[in-house]
């Protein structure tokens, strides 16, 4: 009698490094995105402490280059490796369950999720101390936008694919 046994996929040492690009092009992408943000907020709303001393637009602008620089480079990589990526599920369905890209998944889904909560205990805690500014919202929102949209997106991806 032949029992049904379930093909587990294999991680290739490919699929390994596409998986590990794919998630750490990402990082760099949102965290460059998110400084974009900020520093264009900075630039918009400035702080009337730091305003006076006329080294932070210089600063802000310095990493308005920087981010741009970065996000240059690691978003093609990091759309590329995706689109890799789902050609190669479209012909072996099976690699979508690879144990590495599941991990790489899960982890960046708890890290949404504990940046999500500190971002939130911060606003919180800004809020019970008084110092609200438009400023500050701004900025919790960007990050509550960028990190809630992996977040959202993984998690579907989840689910739509029923990964475990």
């Amino acid at each position: 009698m032949e029992e049904n046994k379930e093909i587990k996929p294999r991680t290739s040492p490919k699929d390994f490094f596409i998986n590990l690009l794919s998630m750490a092009s990402l990082y760099m992408s949102a965290g460059s995105f998110i400084a974009l943000i900020f520093q264009y907020i900075n630039i918009f709303f400035p702080d009337a402490l730091e305003s006076r001393y006329g080294y932070a637009i210089e600063s802000a602008y310095s990493t308005i280059r920087f981010a741009v620089s970065t996000l240059v480079v690691a978003f093609p990589i990091y759309v590329g490796t995706l689109w890799f990526m789902n050609k190669e599920y479209v012909g072996a369905p099976e690699k979508r369950n690879l144990r590495i890209r599941k991990w790489l998944i899960y982890f960046t889904l708890f890290a949404a999720v504990l940046i999500i909560m500190g971002d939130l205990v911060y606003l919180i805690n800004t809020l019970l101390s008084g110092e609200l500014t438009m400023r500050f919202v701004l900025k919790v929102v960007t990050i509550l936008a960028v990190i809630g949209s992996i977040f959202a997106y993984y998690l579907q991806n989840l689910r739509k694919y029923k990964i475990e």
